[in-house]
């Protein structure tokens, strides 16, 4: 499961509103790449895949592939608005290392 912070949720929703893609859900990702050899996708989408998997979570949809899934299990989608750096943030459990500005890392 992922789970999702009230201040991702908010901006989620401020974000699929400005947007205008209101019905859609987050899909999140794990690619090969970055500094630290993995790194995080997300976008806003509305059509779920073969072998996806889906989550609810402080009522927000959250959608994952299968190879991504192994990644990602048990992390948190969080968002910061603060001094550092602005945008959804993954507190990941699995992940060993992360780089300085938390886009990439390893497992």
């Amino acid at each position: 499961m992922i789970n999702v912070t009230e201040s991702a949720k908010i901006q989620a929703l401020r974000l699929m509103e400005d947007e205008g893609k209101d019905g859609h859900f987050i899909r999140v990702g794990v690619e090969g790449g970055g500094c630290s050899g993995l790194m995080y996708q997300l976008e806003l989408d509305n059509t779920d895949k073969e072998g996806d998997k889906s989550f609810e979570d402080n009522g927000i949809k959250i959608v994952v592939d299968k190879k991504s899934f192994l990644y990602l299990i048990g992390t948190t989608l969080d968002y910061s608005g603060g001094l550092n750096g602005k945008g959804f943030v993954f507190k990941n459990p699995n992940a060993d290392r992360t780089c300085g500005c938390g886009e990439s890392f390893s497992v």
